[in-house]
């Protein structure tokens, strides 16, 4: 077979690197690693100690060394991260950065089954699925096999068995294994999946189409069933440099060890970041990358250009505190003077926390002039986030979620929301039609028809509107996928409406949550743990108000708050998100809410008795901060309703030596 090479990655650089003192540059750490031998390396660089500077002066210092361009192979996992990796490498180097092979690892491996696939016997007009387009030939793919799938309402949507199928594909698991470690709530239709996956890679087949986890199975099984191929892969990147390698899966992984098969390879990375086993990674794959290459040798780059030293004092007691022989040996080394040390801050209820919070960020704007931008509010979940939205929304101070939308802008609370608001008032056809097109085959004018028959039979009864809805002749017009749905759909609903008119708020919302909407929600969502978690939260909202109406206005004015503060993500706002989505950043005051036990770290994995991730989650947390760190805990739970929850602090803080913080307590008067 023949191999073409693209002539610009064929050819020697046009012109020579400029001259770069590496050694200037780069502290002894980065130099080491740098300019090391080729061969196995890798590459443990701690939180705020130039990784991605050291990946850069890498591939700068190899193009120094006359390796070619199109000799060096560089994955990332976005395409941020190689844009401005090879753009730091085009200003130090002159070398453009459409003559390497770099970028993430499905744009890589749509580029090799392009060239290549017909290997595999792949046409190369093939297209590429998006994630809407996938799951539609997905549930195309099932009712082929079983037609009434769908419609046992004790079966979930077409979204989660299509993330279990994805999952079990990345991790390299069959798919009876991902359902029991991921998903113990479909182990009832395990057994079906297997059929269900081949008959939608069939199907792919069939269209010459690719999703999107093709691009990478596709790409190891090429590397696997084409030796020719692999050795020419082999031969033709003398050097492979992978960034963030702890988050890299099996198959990522696999892909890695075959590219690199003459272990010319430098995997930067940091197992105490591995964080992201819910979508894949495998924190097996940096603590065994020096078992599968051979002669591997490990840089540490330790020093921290980012914390204090009392920060990230904290931060190696958090590394102190894993189990012994399962990561890297490593610490912090401060590079910036002494400042005070982070603060454990202890609040009764969420409302008190919220008000600490605000009280300080107004201190750190007023009087000590630290810009909004510069303050984040991190957690480990959206739930923990509500009373922090609420209190900032109404004290008029400007934020910005940078992990997704607004707590009550949520599709599933929203959903929850116009729910309660139909039961208060059914006249609201607009909350009507949220919830009933969440019904199998209802539509928007279908919706309307089940209304409008249900309102005159109600009339012409005297009866109320939500029993109406359970007559037979308001039955009638629901769709026949609808009507093994339609029986609790009413019963749910009548329950809240008599808890409305019985009970307090909170109660109606608890009904609500554990009725008809609460299995739609399993059926539809593969991480309905998590929004149950967060549905629960409008409990604990709700416990603050005595009559429905009210609770109802207050969230109507509080989503309009919030929209009229919705600013740019560029704009002097707080930053407020989950710690997953505030790896990589920094910011000069951090604010760590909700460090109880059970809420981080979260309740399943303390049942699972394995919390070493969510450890691994606080680290990433405390290292985000520059100059303050506050790490607050609630003594009650809120979101449990009336009454509350008592919290222990996370035990995250308490295997913390005490030497390392300073225990704050707020007084009543919110003064510490």
């Amino acid at each position: 077979m023949d191999f073409p090479l693209d002539s610009r990655h064929a050819q020697p650089s046009e012109s020579s690197v400029p001259s770069i003192d590496f050694r200037a540059e780069l502290n002894d750490e980065q130099f080491a690693a740098v300019t090391a031998e080729p061969g196995p390396l890798l590459v443990l660089a701690g939180a705020g100690s130039g990784k991605t500077r050291t990946l850069t002066y890498r591939v700068a210092y190899l193009l120094s060394m006359g390796v070619r361009p199109g000799e060096i192979l560089l994955l990332t996992f976005t395409n941020k991260a190689s844009k401005e990796m090879l753009a730091r490498v085009e200003q130090l180097t002159g070398v453009e950065p459409r003559r390497f092979w770099g970028g993430t690892f499905h744009s890589l491996g749509s580029r090799v089954l392009r060239i290549y696939g017909d290997a595999l016997g792949l046409p190369k007009n093939f297209t590429i699925l998006d994630a809407d387009e996938a799951e539609s030939l997905l549930k195309t793919a099932v009712e082929s096999e079983d037609k009434l799938f769908f419609k046992d309402k004790t079966h979930p949507k077409t979204g989660p068995p299509h993330n279990v199928i994805s999952l079990s594909r990345n991790t390299r698991l069959d798919l009876l294994e991902t359902v029991k470690r991921n998903f113990p709530q479909y182990d009832e239709i395990a057994h079906r999946l297997p059929a269900f996956a081949a008959a939608y890679a069939a199907r792919k087949r069939e269209q010459n189409v690719l999703d999107y986890d093709d691009l990478l199975e596709l790409w190891l099984e090429l590397l696997i069933k084409a030796p020719d191929i692999a050795t020419y892969f082999a031969n033709r990147f003398r050097h492979v440099l992978v960034d963030e390698y702890q988050d890299t899966n099996t198959l990522q992984s696999e892909i890695v060890d075959r590219m690199a098969a003459h272990h010319c390879v430098m995997a930067v990375g940091d197992d105490a970041q591995c964080i992201y086993s819910w979508r894949g990674a495998n924190f097996e794959n940096i603590m065994t990358f020096p078992d599968r290459h051979p002669g591997t040798v490990i840089h540490r780059i330790e020093t921290n250009y980012r914390s204090t030293p009392q920060i990230l004092a904290l931060a190696n007691g958090v590394l102190e505190a894993q189990p012994k022989g399962r990561h890297f040996e490593k610490k912090l080394i401060a590079a910036r003077a002494n400042s005070t040390k982070p603060y454990v801050v202890q609040a009764m209820d969420d409302r008190e926390q919220a008000d600490f919070v605000l009280k300080r960020i107004r201190s750190l704007i007023e009087d000590d002039g630290v810009s909004p931008s510069e303050i984040a509010i991190l957690y480990r979940s959206h739930f923990v986030a509500l009373e922090i939205q609420l209190t900032l929304s109404r004290a008029a101070i400007p934020y910005t979620i940078t992990s997704g939308v607004k707590f009550f802008e949520r599709q599933h609370v929203r959903d929850l929301v116009g729910l309660i608001n139909f039961v208060y008032n059914p006249a609201n056809t607009l909350a009507w039609e949220r919830i009933a097109i969440l019904l199998p085959k209802v539509g928007e004018k279908g919706a309307a028809k089940i209304h409008a028959a249900a309102l005159d039979h109600a009339r012409f009864l005297q009866q109320d509107f939500i029993d109406a809805l359970a007559s037979d002749e308001v039955k009638a017009k629901v769709p026949a996928a609808a009507k093994d749905d339609w029986s609790q759909f009413c019963a749910s609903l009548r329950e809240v409406a008599h808890a409305m008119r019985d009970e307090k708020p909170a109660r109606a919302i608890e009904l609500a949550i554990e009725g008809w909407y609460g299995d739609h929600m399993k059926g539809a969502y593969a991480d309905y743990v998590d929004r149950y978690e967060e549905l629960k939260a409008l409990v604990g909202f709700a416990a603050r108000f005595d009559e429905m109406q009210e609770m109802l206005a207050q969230i109507v004015l509080l989503n309009g708050e919030t929209s009229d503060k919705e600013v740019a993500p560029s704009q002097d706002a707080i930053k407020l998100t989950t710690v997953h989505q505030s790896k990589g950043l920094e910011y000069d005051a951090v604010f760590v809410i909700g460090l109880a036990d059970g809420m981080f770290p979260g309740r399943r994995s303390i049942e699972d008795g394995d919390v070493e991730e969510e450890r691994r989650l606080f680290y990433v947390a405390v290292t985000r901060a520059k100059n303050e760190l506050y790490l607050c805990y609630p003594k009650i739970a809120s979101r449990a309703g009336p009454g509350g929850m008592m919290l222990n602090p996370s035990r995250f803080l308490t295997e913390l030596s005490p030497s390392l913080y300073e225990p704050l307590r707020i007084k009543r008067q919110f003064g510490w």
